[in-house]
């Protein structure tokens, strides 16, 4: 479901884009040919490129100039660790689709889709240590953030009892980690004094924990048309996200009907009156109410940047992406 960003719409940033799909196409290049068409296969398949887009953001702020070469690259080594993570995902998920495309481990087996996920990650871990220790040290830890929140999900798997301290954590390795580092890195190779660099920083993991409650929100409320998708999704996989979570905990009736549902694998009709008793009660609400607050954290660290257009932007993106569940 393509949600509007402010970030897309900024000056520049439609050359810019088109600078990281050629970066990242060079990137991931290789004498082996086989090797060439894992590695491309979801860059090729398209994408928001979200990450690289908060990069170039954070390098724009304060100035309306075109970004350097290494912002580009920089942006490319964040997508990369991304798009790594994607193809460990579709494995772990077991998917069979990505982006409209075959996932790499449907087409060529799981071996061969874990190996172009590491190869992905070395090649973002060899740009980030182009740009200096601290974006290669920084970009290492981010990684293993990515590890540790994934860990966090799924060792709560299946587990009605989850909290939400534990989605939060989770979601802030996994998500939010990573749109902070992509900030962080625009901030740290333009050059931004350090006030600026730690600022842009908050934002990016604000913005990213309103990125994936949004998500998280769409996956019960969207219908599978909206979504490309089957809704309720992460339900089915026993990932209980926070206004499952939310409506499990509040006082309702149909709370303990939909703690009956969960807890094992659907089967039958289990899906769709899960996602009945989800969209009718006060989850999806106070999943919004905090994703809010996080709204409200990205929009007062923005108050701290000097003003250009990419500022009015990143004030605006996760406004925004909170509107798209507003209904």
């Amino acid at each position: 479901m393509a949600v509007y960003s402010p970030l897309l719409s900024l000056p520049q940033m439609a050359v810019d884009r088109q600078r990281v799909e050629s970066a990242l196409l060079s990137a991931v290049k290789t004498r082996e040919s086989h090797l060439n068409e894992l590695a491309a296969h979801l860059i090729v398949a398209g994408g928001k490129r979200l990450r690289p887009v908060m990069t170039i953001a954070a390098a724009s702020v304060g100035n309306e100039k075109p970004v350097s070469d290494d912002v580009i690259q920089g942006s490319v080594s964040c997508e990369l660790v991304h798009l790594g993570s994607l193809y460990h995902d579709d494995v772990m998920d077991e998917a069979a689709t990505r982006r409209g495309v075959e996932t790499v481990n449907a087409r060529w087996g799981n071996l061969q889709a874990i190996l172009a996920g590491d190869f992905l990650l070395a090649k973002a871990s060899e740009i980030a240590a182009a740009l200096g220790t601290e974006v290669a040290t920084l970009l290492a830890r981010t990684i293993g953030n990515l590890c540790e929140g994934q860990i966090e999900e799924l060792t709560k798997a299946f587990d009605v009892s989850r909290s939400v301290p534990s989605y939060l954590v989770s979601i802030e390795g996994k998500t939010a980690s990573l749109f902070a580092t992509s900030a962080r890195i625009g901030a740290l190779v333009a050059g931004h004094d350090r006030s600026a660099v730690e600022t842009l920083t908050s934002y990016g993991a604000a913005y990213g924990m309103v990125f994936q409650i949004v998500d998280d929100i769409l996956d019960v409320i969207a219908t599978d048309a909206e979504l490309g998708k089957r809704a309720g999704h992460d339900m089915e996989e026993g990932v209980y996200t926070l206004p499952v979570l939310l409506t499990l905990k509040s006082d309702s009736p149909d709370a303990l009907e939909l703690r009956d549902l969960l807890g094992r694998p659907f089967t039958g009709n289990d899906r769709d009156t899960a996602l009945s008793i989800v969209r009718s009660n006060t989850g999806v609400a106070h999943a919004i109410e905090t994703a809010s607050e996080y709204v409200a954290i990205a929009e007062s660290e923005c108050a701290k940047l000097p003003a250009s257009s990419a500022t009015t932007a990143l004030r605006e993106a996760p406004r925004a992406l909170l509107n798209s569940v507003i209904r």
